[in-house]
């Protein structure tokens, strides 16, 4: 073709009218706007306004009475270098973020494992492990505080099998670990449900192969059963460490940050500074850096998946 006639033909098309949606792809946008829109409208309302007046609070000083003192970064100065209860706070929340993650998955797994080699009863243990989630936090925390305040059912049983053991909720060095109990036994059947049903995905023909080459039970777990379950062990990692750094219920609950400061944490110190001292500034920067302390450790988790998580059937 000349070049004559290509600039023709390229002028026709020019010229050609664009052609306009056809009606049924019209209704079909305007359909999809309508379904969206409310969700949109409520991302914005109740996550992404929240979010941008949050990090806005944390410049500022503001009792919630007066107008607002911007203040630059002062709140964040002030919580790292004059804040001497930070330290215990992070501390506090560090060390149960890392007891709790390695207690949560460690026993899912032990129990997911027993159910799973189960020939008969799964469902019914998975049901059973699994009904304490339903519960609400306020509500498993209050009735675990009367069962372990002084002269509560803990205390009774212990006594009346002749154990000299501390109050848990009146030790400063017990106190986290009646928090970490209350929160196993209300959120460690979610992670179970899972690993079971990994588990249960794992193709049997792997795991003959691996017997018929002599590998033992131990060898067949950590050889063929935990890589194979990796990305939902990975999964599990990331979503228990992120609850357990909002860590709140339990403690507003329980013990109200005590005894003395043993019990609280960033999502205590939070609430605390917020409504009760009325320094929404502080609450505010406390609160980002809580969410930084989060997209690190899940930024950690994600480089560190490259080398034990595997997505390869």
């Amino acid at each position: 073709m000349t070049r004559s006639n290509l600039s023709s033909a390229a002028g026709r098309v020019a010229r050609m009218p664009a052609t306009s949606p056809s009606p049924i792809r019209r209704r079909e946008t305007q359909a999809a706007i309508t379904f969206l829109l409310p969700s949109f409208v409520g991302f914005v309302v109740f996550l992404l306004f929240p979010i941008a007046a949050s990090l806005w609070m944390s410049f500022t000083d503001w009792n919630l009475l007066a107008e607002p003192n911007f203040v630059g970064v002062q709140n964040f100065v002030r919580l790292l270098t004059a804040d001497p209860a930070f330290s215990t706070v992070l501390v506090n929340t560090l060390a149960f973020t890392v007891e709790y993650l390695v207690l949560n998955l460690v026993i899912s797994m032990v129990l997911a494992l027993w159910i799973s080699s189960l020939k008969r009863g799964k469902t019914v243990f998975r049901v059973i492990f699994f009904i304490p989630t339903f519960a609400p936090a306020i509500a498993v925390s209050m009735v675990w505080m009367l069962m372990m305040s002084p002269d509560g059912l803990v205390d009774y049983v212990s006594h009346l099998v002749h154990l000299d053991v501390p109050n848990l909720l009146l030790s400063e060095n017990l106190a986290m670990q009646a928090i970490v109990i209350v929160t196993l036994w209300a959120n460690v059947g979610y992670n179970l449900l899972l690993f079971n049903a990994a588990l249960d995905l794992v193709p049997p023909s792997y795991l003959e192969a691996a017997r018929i080459d002599g590998a033992n039970a131990w060898q067949r777990l950590w050889g063929v059963r935990i890589p194979l379950i990796s990305p939902t062990i990975f999964f599990a990692t990331v979503m228990t460490a992120i609850t357990a750094l909002q860590v709140f219920d339990q403690i507003f609950v329980m013990t109200r940050g005590g005894p003395g400061a043993s019990t609280q944490t960033l999502g205590f110190a939070i609430y605390t500074n917020g409504f009760q001292n009325y320094e929404m500034g502080y609450a505010s920067a406390l609160a980002w850096v809580m969410f930084v302390i989060i997209m690190a450790l899940t930024g950690f988790q994600f480089w560190l998946q490259r080398k034990w998580v595997h997505y390869d059937a």
